[in-house]
């Protein structure tokens, strides 16, 4: 489970760094980077050098704590045992976490964080509570990698903008995911079926899957806000960039724009039909996953591309996986049905108190040479910043595949948003959502929390409020 939505508030910024990483024909990139200065980092306590760049010191011990979800952490174990080859004597301490909050607030807080930290998932921390708290990483990017290359200049461009913060560079997002809508093509095709476009094909779809005895959706508990991904995915698509920015900015009343009105009230005619799975409210989301990739009951799955390694063990054979975009509510919304949700996820950090802050810059310069990038997407079916590093084939993944042709479809039409990782609001959301999943309230009760989840945080002083323009 990774609940991703980086951003850097601004359309378009990912299209040409997307696609090259699947698809090699389409090439090009667009939107420059946005990186800060220098960073806060204390004085090397090692020898300074192109092979440590950030003066490590000898036999050092760096602390990584890892969000474990869809992608695992073996990936940082591998740059692991790489460091350990390249420092002789250091080691690389890998442990991994299902909370980032919980376990990590209280570090920060006591002035002994981690030396890096993947700080994703449901649970991850608010970037407005750390963030003067965090390096800039900038002198990571202007590094050399491990073959001699200048680190950003073996990225697609545009990937950094969505770790950047006021000009500060805080957070390296390693993996680039697409989201869409999921969905076995061999299911579909043995029925006769195609992808609905709009939410009243999606509907009607619901009536022949129940005929067939299946569902049109499931969703387990820790996971109950994909559908709010989905949901604000289509309103921005019906409604233009006014969606988003309303969101992105904690206007009052924005979750009452009529285009997010309009996906709400479509999903409550879906959940009040029956067409999800009963129980997902005390359902783990793994599980509830599995209902759909293994046992097939139901249709559809909104996520991010994490989910064809998520669930590589509990997919039926044949499934062939692949993905859509959301649907659209009109046949005429301000953006095309193609237009797509997608973004640079799993955002690396190193906390400035760190013990080896030193150590925390050198495992990620790991993680971004190309022998680590590329284990990544050979092993994970999915693509990092780190350019050539994916086949045009998607190393026989059908789900790789077709993110190359939902990026290559969407063109210029990629959009992201990043307030609900900015302000950590996710965990409140969880809950709300689970509620309307379960058809215990309606589309009143629903917008009424989700805006009072939003003016708390536009309320709250201490807080610190990041225009998005």
């Amino acid at each position: 489970m990774n609940v991703q939505h980086q951003s850097l508030g601004r359309r378009g910024f990912l299209r040409g760094a997307l696609a090259a990483a699947v698809l090699v024909p389409m090439g090009g990139t667009i939107a420059s980077c946005a990186a800060g200065g220098g960073g806060t980092t204390a004085g090397p306590t090692g020898t300074v050098s192109d092979t440590n760049p950030f003066g490590m010191a000898d036999k050092s011990t760096v602390d990584a704590v890892i969000f474990k979800g869809g992608y695992g952490i073996d990936y940082v174990e591998f740059a692991g045992k790489t460091f350990e080859k390249t420092h002789e004597g250091s080691t690389a301490k890998i442990a991994p976490s299902t909370d980032i909050a919980q376990e990590l607030q209280p570090r920060f807080v006591g002035g002994n964080p981690p030396d890096l930290i993947d700080n994703s998932g449901a649970k991850a921390i608010g970037f407005s509570t750390i963030l003067a708290q965090l390096e800039d990483l900038t002198s990571v990017v202007e590094a050399k990698n491990l073959e001699g290359k200048v680190i950003k200049d073996t990225l697609y461009t545009g990937v950094l903008a969505p770790g950047t913060f006021d000009g500060k560079l805080a957070a390296l997002n390693y993996v680039l995911t697409v989201f869409a809508v999921w969905y076995s093509d061999a299911l579909l095709k043995e029925n006769g079926w195609t992808v609905p476009k709009t939410w009243d094909e999606m509907y009607a779809l619901g009536e022949q899957a129940k005929a067939k005895g299946k569902y049109l959706f499931v969703w387990g508990k820790e996971a109950a806000t994909y559908y709010q991904e989905l949901a604000i995915a289509s309103a921005i698509k019906e409604g233009g960039d006014e969606v988003r920015l309303a969101l992105e900015n904690l206007k009052e009343g924005c979750w009452s724009h009529p285009a997010i009105q309009s996906v709400f009230t479509a999903l409550d005619k879906i959940v009040k039909a029956g067409f999800f799975k009963p129980g997902g409210s005390g359902t783990q989301f793994t599980a509830a996953q599995a209902q759909w990739s293994n046992a097939q009951e139901a249709v559809f799955y909104p996520s991010g591309s994490w989910i064809e390694n998520e669930m590589k063990d509990q997919t039926k054979a044949g499934f062939n996986m692949m993905g859509a975009p959301a649907p659209s509510v009109s046949s005429s919304p301000k953006m095309p049905y193609e237009s797509l949700h997608s973004a640079a996820g799993e955002p690396f950090i190193v906390p400035s108190q760190g013990k080896n802050v030193a150590g925390g810059k050198e495992l990620l310069r790991v993680m971004l040479s190309k022998e680590a990038a590329t284990n990544f997407a050979k092993t994970k079916l999915a693509p990092t910043i780190v350019k050539d590093t994916v086949p045009a084939d998607g190393f026989g993944s059908t789900a790789l595949v077709s993110q190359t042709k939902l990026l290559a479809d969407a063109g210029d039409n990629i959009y992201t948003w990043n307030f609900i990782d900015l302000y950590g609001t996710n965990k409140d959301q969880l809950v709300v959502w689970n509620t309307f999943l379960d058809g215990k309230s309606d589309v009143a009760t629903l917008t009424s929390a989700l805006q009072a989840i939003t003016d708390k945080v536009r309320n709250d002083s201490s807080v610190k409020k990041i225009e998005v323009k």
